[in-house]
């Protein structure tokens, strides 16, 4: 009897066909989104070009850029395991992301495929009423009372490494690359201020693995399976939230007995029990922790490159380094064994200036993904189509406008120049509209503080190398060296201070 049962290999001629037919739709649906805009013509099916943009995301991105400067509109585009991929070198266009000037027409996603990476209760994936309820349930974690805390938790973190280096490198003889300690730098204020008492030693130390393993999956592909990073990474996510629970639980008994706020999280706890209302949205343990994720990401890896463009700039700028150790030592010594007060940090103008110009020069995050939400007509002859992952570059819109934009100025940001207001529009390294960071006053007063201790602590000199000051991407942008550097003291004593 003859089988009526289709065989495997009779059918596979017409699985071929279907997946071909697919491919084939996949390229035209590209080519229509792309009209005439610069990008590949080709794209490898279904991956698009993501092994490119992981092996060298320093190149991509800036193809990119050199693609949309070729074009009157600045836009170029591109595709990426299944998504369309707008990229925005106008800064005009930029700021019709970033202010969402047709309501909900633009989602803020942080990263490519972040969703997957940071859950659900992610403050980056909310939007309308329920984004602007939790916001202004932070606003207390950032008052001049919080940050003046802050501000003493972050200088004795800071001290305390400066010592340490001095301690381990200060003989000269061999060079430093900063960017690992500068990271654990960052890692210890974030969690030192962020959730203060409530890590204990082995807590830490499993906090810092889980948040290496996090940062690793920020730059891979995005395959949730064990033994990937990705995966690893959004299981370490898990983990720390996890842990981070357990901390706000104990936050909340210590604000509920009176106690006095030491770090963010009891100061949020705090105003959320002090209002003798029905607790707010997002206000579950979990929940918290899962925000408390968001600020982990947007401290730590930030704040790193920053700290890390400010020595390398200050290196090569001697005449900028000499008046920021001029201003500060007007204003604090390391001999009189304090730290530096709210006010003295408020004095300090033209170290302050020197951290906008770092971050408008070097913009730790170059790029802020946004998804559009539906079809939005960006110029007379552009429609960005649903869907699509749209990369407003701020990068780019630093360079615009400003004057003299490539060299690098701080007194552009002088009382009397005032080019952060003149040209406000294009300094979007803390973004804009609606989803502007809530904690720029905190990062900036971070970056002035390692400025005056740093410079006034220690002497530095570069050990340079071809392409060292290359830009590369890891998640956030870095020189390429890690900015490998000699180090010495120039006091005598340290401030001898501590956390306890």
């Amino acid at each position: 009897m003859v089988s009526l049962v289709p065989t495997v290999a009779s059918l596979a001629p017409y699985i071929v066909s279907v997946l071909l037919l697919l491919l084939l739709l996949e390229q035209i649906s590209y080519l229509i989104k792309k009209r005439n805009l610069p990008g590949p013509l080709f794209v490898p099916p279904i991956i698009g070009n993501i092994v490119s943009l992981i092996r060298n995301p320093t190149s991509f991105w800036h193809k990119q850029s050199t693609m949309a400067a070729a074009t009157s509109v600045g836009l170029s585009v591109n595709y990426l395991i299944g998504k369309f991929i707008i990229y925005i070198k106008d800064t005009e266009l930029s700021n019709k992301i970033f202010s969402n000037i047709r309501p909900d027409a633009f989602h803020l996603v942080g990263h490519p495929f972040g969703k997957k990476l940071f859950g659900d209760h992610s403050l980056i994936y909310m939007f309308g009423e329920e984004h602007k309820s939790v916001r202004r349930h932070l606003a207390p974690n950032f008052t001049p009372k919080a940050l003046s805390t802050y501000s003493t938790l972050q200088q004795l973190v800071i001290l305390r490494h400066l010592r340490r280096w001095v301690e381990c490198f200060s003989d000269g003889s061999n060079p430093v690359s900063l960017r690992e300690l500068i990271r654990d730098l960052n890692l210890e204020t974030s969690q030192t201020v962020f959730v203060g008492p409530y890590l204990d030693k082995e807590a830490r130390v499993r906090f810092c693995t889980d948040y290496n393993l996090f940062n690793l999956g920020t730059m891979a592909v995005p395959i949730n399976l064990p033994g990937f990073a990705f995966g690893e990474a959004r299981r370490a996510v898990m983990r720390l939230v996890d842990t981070l629970s357990i901390c706000v639980g104990k936050s909340k008994a210590k604000m509920a007995s009176k106690e006095e706020p030491t770090c963010l999280i009891d100061f949020w706890m705090h105003s959320t029990i002090s209002e003798n209302l029905p607790p707010p949205p997002h206000s579950k343990d979990r929940e918290i922790s899962c925000l408390l994720v968001d600020f982990l990401f947007a401290a730590q890896d930030a704040s790193t490159s920053s700290l890390l463009w400010a020595v390398v700039l200050l290196e090569s700028e001697p005449e900028v380094l000499r008046r920021v150790r001029e201003e500060v030592a007007r204003i604090w010594s390391p001999e009189s064994n304090a730290l530096i007060t709210a006010d003295q940090l408020a004095e300090m103008s033209y170290t302050r200036s020197v951290a906008r110009e770092v971050l408008r020069y070097r913009p730790p995050a170059s790029m802020v993904p946004h998804v559009a939400a539906s079809d939005f007509t960006l110029t007379e002859s552009y429609t960005i189509p649903k869907g699509a992952i749209v990369f407003p570059s701020v990068f780019d819109s630093s360079f615009q406008g400003f004057t003299e934009p490539d060299r690098f100025d701080p007194d552009r940001f002088s009382e009397t120049r005032k080019e952060d207001q003149l040209f406000k529009r294009n300094f979007l390294v803390f973004g804009s509209g609606s989803h502007q960071c809530v904690g720029q006053r905190y990062a900036l007063n971070h970056l002035v503080l390692f400025i005056a201790m740093f410079s006034s602590l220690l002497d530095f000199k570069r050990l340079r190398s071809d392409g060292c000051d290359e830009i590369v991407y890891c998640p956030t942008i870095s020189p390429k060296d890690g900015c490998t550097v000699f180090l010495s003291s120039r006091v005598k004593t340290y401030p001898n201070l501590s956390l306890n």
